[in-house]
């Protein structure tokens, strides 16, 4: 069974007021064979800058700060999967034998976007003053959290780095595509409620009017169904901007709960999990997380506890997060895994058979990585399931609400037309 033992954090170190700020400069120079040269560097001064292109081989003949634009647009923010291509390609560079100060150096030159280009700069920085790179990496949580930095920081103590990043990579790569899965899962039953909404309220804004008008000069009582759709059609043309309203306070004050209450976010998690055809998606995506969070924290080295910690937080669902957490103290305890696994209830046979059969064999990760692949391929399968069905049920929608909307409207001539014959 695997041991159970808790390793400190380091502390993150504060920015002092006085730090010299870090910009971007402009450089020009000759290198050894005499051709000219440019690009750009980050540094504290120019002086800096000078000396980092003399040690790079580089003659500067002109070192200036970059210039504001006129007219600053937003620049491109860099997304999870910037983070996970960028670690691939350390990995690969590692791998083929490139030292990481240099490796470093040439992602940050050749990347299309700048910020990732100043990440990088920054980091190469506090390497090539001696700090270490799960140090360096520290402070950029936004881009690189707890779980990236503890293995970096494994494969720096094992002195297998260049396999450590490979499993980041292998582990940030398939997180990203079972999001983008679960989130393809989650848009199209919204889709659907939306385009509803704007049809039928469309319909009722400009369609509807023009067809009471008609009505008006037919001197007969209209059918009930016409009579009620005339009633919300008027009610939303004099009060559309209270619905609006409403509905945009509604969102605000979600969001708004959702940000500050954890009990919010933990009902919402347990709400979305109860979801028809939803719910099973999620329940796969978090034991996916769960397993390969754990596979790779394992494999890199991460004590179990503290890989359990991380997998808490990986599977994206607080009643995921808090059995994990309780299994982390039952471990804690002196139980193994899968007995543990089995009292919150929670989780499948199937996942605490080989789990159990890991923890028995000595192979826990590779275990863990079989079930991943197995709940990912689920969630794949069940996505590409709800997609087929959700396009039926569009059409369905849209077509009864516009459907129904029209026969209203028609009704009338209808009877119109029976009465004249």
């Amino acid at each position: 069974m695997a041991t159970a033992t808790i390793k400190s954090k380091k502390p993150r170190a504060k920015k002092t007021k006085d730090e010299p700020k870090v910009v971007t400069y402009e450089w020009k120079g000759t290198n050894r064979d005499g051709s000219k040269t440019s690009g750009e560097l980050r540094g504290v001064s120019s002086a800096e800058i000078r000396a980092q292109l003399k040690s790079q081989g580089v003659t500067p003949k002109l070192v200036k700060k970059q210039a504001a634009p006129l007219f600053k647009l937003g620049a491109p923010k860099i997304k999870p999967m910037d983070i996970a291509m960028v670690t691939r390609q350390i990995a690969t560079m590692l791998a083929a034998g490139v030292p990481l100060v240099t490796t470093i150096e040439l992602l940050g030159r050749g990347h299309e976007k700048a910020k990732m280009r100043e990440l990088l700069a920054t980091i190469l920085a506090e390497i090539q003053s001696g700090v270490p790179l799960s140090d360096a990496l520290r402070p950029h949580r936004q881009y690189f959290d707890d779980l990236y930095v503890d293995l970096v920081a494994a494969g720096e103590h094992s002195g297998s780095l260049d396999t450590v990043f490979d499993r980041i990579a292998t582990y940030r790569e398939k997180s990203e595509a079972l999001k983008s899965k679960i989130k393809k899962a989650m848009f199209y039953p919204a889709a659907v409620v939306i385009v509803a909404i704007l049809v039928t309220s469309l319909l009722l804004l400009f369609v509807v009017p023009q067809f009471e008008e008609i009505f008006k000069g037919f001197g007969a009582e209209l059918p009930a169904f016409t009579q009620f759709v005339l009633k919300i059609s008027r009610g939303l043309e004099s009060s559309w901007y209270i619905f609006a309203l409403a509905i945009g306070i509604a969102v605000y004050a979600f969001k708004k709960a959702h940000q500050n209450s954890q009990h919010f976010r933990d009902q919402v998690d347990a709400f979305v999990l109860k979801i028809p055809a939803i719910g099973p998606i999620l329940h796969k995506g978090a034991m996916a997380r769960f397993a390969r969070t754990l596979a790779t924290t394992f494999a890199a080295g991460v004590p179990l506890i503290d890989g359990l910690e991380s997998a808490a937080g990986a599977s994206g669902n607080a009643v995921y997060r808090k059995a994990i957490l309780k299994i982390r103290t039952e471990v804690m305890s002196g139980m193994q895994m899968n007995v543990a696994m089995r009292t919150t209830g929670l989780f499948p046979d199937m996942l605490i058979q080989m789990v159990m059969i890991g923890e028995e064999s000595g192979s826990l990760d590779n275990m863990l990585n079989k079930v991943a692949n197995i709940y990912e391929m689920q969630v794949d399968d069940a996505v590409d399931g709800l997609s087929s069905l959700i396009e039926p049920i569009m059409m369905v929608v849209i077509g009864t609400v516009v459907g129904g909307l029209i026969v209203a409207m028609y009704l009338p001539i209808f009877q119109m037309g029976k009465v004249v014959s």
